[in-house]
């Protein structure tokens, strides 16, 4: 089965064509157009459609896709094979929850931590028993360094350095870099930490645009040989619900 996977974030658009469980391409915009859709619908036979959104206005290529497939909107109604024990399931974001998917999905009967980097952080948890409580929302990265500059009169905007490697700055600048950057790296090993106090056996997954750089936080940690980044997580985990959907 031929599947087109739309993941449409805060910041970034992801479509993703899969034949069965194999990702044979991926693009990611900032905002997509029909020329772009149909490109990848004359390249393919794409047989199912599912779409997940964070927003709530859809533009005018998703309705030209709905005039030609039947588009499934991707909601926990749909969130088959996991068990989820979240109070308000109508309010959890979808993107959490097909990152969820499909960590159970790729690393199934295993406990997995799975932490997205994108717009803001994000930490769930789904457990051997493919059961799913909940999880923690923090600012991400470049949220956190513009939000420095916005809520103050003099500090400036500074761009992520990925080879920054110190435990203070000397200057204005370093100092907002060690703050951002560092204060990330604690937090992480804070809830990993806090995680594994009750698992014996577990996975941390990390995904999202940010991944890498989490990736490369954590390397020298002694969390380094649990960690597996799999930046289309969330592609993969909305592919297998559609995989599922009315089997």
């Amino acid at each position: 089965m031929t599947s087109l996977v739309i993941d449409i974030g805060n910041t970034l658009t992801k479509i993703a064509v899969f034949s069965d469980n194999d990702l044979l391409q991926v693009q990611q915009y900032q905002q997509p157009g029909a020329d772009e859709i149909n490109s990848l619908l004359g390249k393919y036979r794409v047989e199912k459609v599912i779409s997940s959104s964070v927003k709530k206005e859809k533009e005018p290529w998703q309705l030209m896709l709905e005039d030609k497939f039947t588009v499934v909107h991707f909601n926990s109604s749909i969130a088959s094979g996991i068990n989820n024990h979240y109070k308000t399931p109508k309010t959890l974001g979808p993107d959490r929850l097909a990152a969820v998917i499909g960590a159970n999905h790729l690393y199934p009967q295993a406990n997995n931590m799975i932490i997205g980097g994108g717009t803001t952080i994000t930490y769930d948890y789904v457990d051997a028993g493919a059961n799913y409580f909940g999880g923690s929302i923090s600012p991400g990265l470049k949220m956190r360094y513009k939000a420095l500059n916005y809520y103050t009169g003099a500090l400036p905007i500074i761009e992520v350095d990925e080879d920054f490697n110190s435990a203070y700055g000397d200057d204005t600048a370093s100092a907002i870099t060690s703050g951002v950057q560092n204060g990330i790296k604690h937090e992480l090993t804070g809830f990993i930490e806090a995680y594994i106090k009750t698992q014996k056996a577990y996975n941390i997954i990390l995904h999202g645009g940010d991944s890498i750089f989490f990736d490369t936080l954590l390397k020298n940690s002694i969390f380094a040989p649990y960690i597996k980044n799999e930046p289309y997580l969330v592609l993969k985990g909305l592919n297998a619900a559609i995989q599922k959907h009315n089997d």
